[in-house]
């Protein structure tokens, strides 16, 4: 699809618009369509006649604000990775004991991935194009230095008390809590089927949630 029509045709009017309408406002609704129609339909299959429609707009508008499907795609990616790190810096992590940081961390992980069930199928999705729309982002490698840097900081006090064992690498240990909150989600209906498991079980995603902080803690202990 040319996008190049839509960025040119009647430029002044899209600004004058976004003013009357709140453009922030507006920016934030297009995001939360595109990220339905790019979860249902996945990037290809995705129409941006479908999300203006879901918004109440024009693909002019879409066109004006982010320029084109794809770099609607990018800032897709960029807003469900920035509320993940956003939310995590909320947790005041550093004003925790180290294994009640760490145990609150996995905690959120693993709720905010069982919640945001979209979050995991962009992430499947974007995988199935082997990263080439994040490789696109310096925003997402940055904002994503964050929970290394707050984990880096819980290994080194929890070594320095002696809670934690030193040498602990923390993108490892980002790796093993992502890995089971995230393949949960991402393969509950393969998974669940031919093991009749019902993920969506209360009983059954708080065992889950336990084993996973028990799991790391054990890991991390001295």
């Amino acid at each position: 699809m040319t996008t190049t029509p839509a960025l040119s045709v009647e430029p002044a009017e899209a600004p004058r618009k976004s003013r009357k309408n709140n453009p922030e406002k507006t920016r934030e609704n297009i995001l939360q369509a595109a990220i339905t129609e790019f979860v249902q339909q996945g990037l290809a299959g995705a129409r941006v006649d479908a999300i203006a429609e879901r918004t109440h707009t024009s693909k002019r508008m879409i066109y004006y604000y982010f320029g084109s499907k794809e770099q609607l795609y990018v800032e897709v990616l960029e807003k469900l990775y920035g509320d993940i790190r956003r939310t995590e810096g909320n947790l005041h992590l550093a004003e925790l004991e180290p294994r009640e940081g760490m145990r609150r961390l996995v905690e959120f992980t693993f709720d905010h991935h069982d919640r945001n069930v979209d979050f995991v199928r962009i992430v499947c999705n974007e995988n199935l194009h082997n990263g080439e729309f994040i490789k696109q982002s310096t925003a997402i490698r940055s904002m994503n230095k964050t929970v290394l840097n707050a984990l880096d900081e819980i290994l080194a006090r929890g070594a320095e008390q002696g809670v934690f064992r030193s040498g602990l690498n923390a993108l490892d240990v980002h790796l093993l809590i992502s890995s089971f909150c995230f393949y949960r989600v991402s393969n509950r209906h393969t998974f669940g089927e031919i093991f009749q498991l019902d993920f969506l079980d209360d009983e059954i995603k708080q065992r889950h949630r336990e084993m996973i902080c028990d799991s790391v803690l054990r890991y991390l202990q001295a």
